[in-house]
């Protein structure tokens, strides 16, 4: 086994992180949609070979460039806070593909009830998915909390869409377009905090710049929480909205999911 070479850290972000750019850069190679392609093999790999490096070895011969590529799967795959690997469609990397399948879903299919109860069902099965797989590790939650927060948002998206639909029947159909918006952001508004209720209740773990505890804030869990309520809604925004529909959404989904990104992460 070789040392790591003089000065590297391998957890360090390879971007500033104190400037829009370098965590936009960060977040986008963390989260590339072609790592959902790599196999489990490789990902196992990536990740004894990171544990390594921290570790102080890694294999003879390995370069810097090998290593950043290793912590950029073990990134897009493993939980930050437990380490375990996490399920392909909670993964942030699956988000730009799953996302917008469901959303072409959602915008070709709302005039008929049972075609918007079931994708809005899908939709919110997909979001389950993504907040509980990102979920923050040192607040656990529950089965039961679980299956609550997900009977109640996928409860609030159905009676949303399905009022909505049977509302705008006589409006214009520019109108009766709003109707999957509207009923993603109810679902947001109510999914994500229930999900992750116990960072409200118990508050989470405040530090210092040079990462040494200073306590619990539930105040900072509120703040966090709700601005990944906002980024969500807003990510849904460009490619649901009616002047954007399918057609746009291929140019303006990837920005708005970088600022989901960006929100959801920030709880972890």
């Amino acid at each position: 086994m070789s040392t790591v070479p003089l000065g590297f850290n391998i957890d360090a972000p390879r971007w500033d992180q104190s400037t829009f750019v370098g965590r936009l850069k960060h977040f986008l190679n963390i989260t590339d949609p072609r790592t959902v392609l790599v196999p489990e093999e490789e990902l196992d790999r990536a990740k004894a070979l990171v544990e390594g490096c921290r570790a102080g070895l890694v294999p003879p011969g390995s370069s810097q460039e090998q290593l950043l590529y290793a912590k950029k799967l073990y990134d897009s795959a493993f939980h930050p806070d437990s380490g375990e690997k996490m399920n392909l469609i909670g993964r942030m990397s699956f988000q730009v593909p799953g996302g917008m399948a469901i959303t072409g879903f959602m915008l070709q299919f709302y005039r008929t009830v049972p075609a918007v109860v079931f994708w809005q069902w899908v939709n919110q099965s997909f979001n389950a998915f993504v907040n509980y797989t990102n979920r923050n590790a040192a607040s656990p939650i529950s089965l039961r909390q679980i299956g609550v927060a997900y009977v109640t948002a996928t409860g609030a998206a159905l009676a949303t869409a399905v009022g909505l639909n049977l509302y705008t029947k006589r409006a214009p159909p520019l109108l009766a377009r709003w109707v999957p918006f509207a009923a993603v952001a109810a679902a947001n508004c109510i999914n994500i905090p229930m999900m992750r209720q116990q960072e409200i209740i118990n508050g989470i773990t405040v530090t210092d710049g040079d990462n040494n505890e200073l306590g619990r804030s539930r105040r900072a869990a509120v703040k966090g929480i709700t601005q990944v309520v906002v980024s969500r809604i807003t990510m849904a925004a460009p490619g649901m909205s009616p002047a954007g529909g399918i057609g746009s959404m291929r140019s303006t989904d990837h920005a708005a999911w970088v600022m989901d990104v960006c929100g959801l992460r920030s709880l972890l």
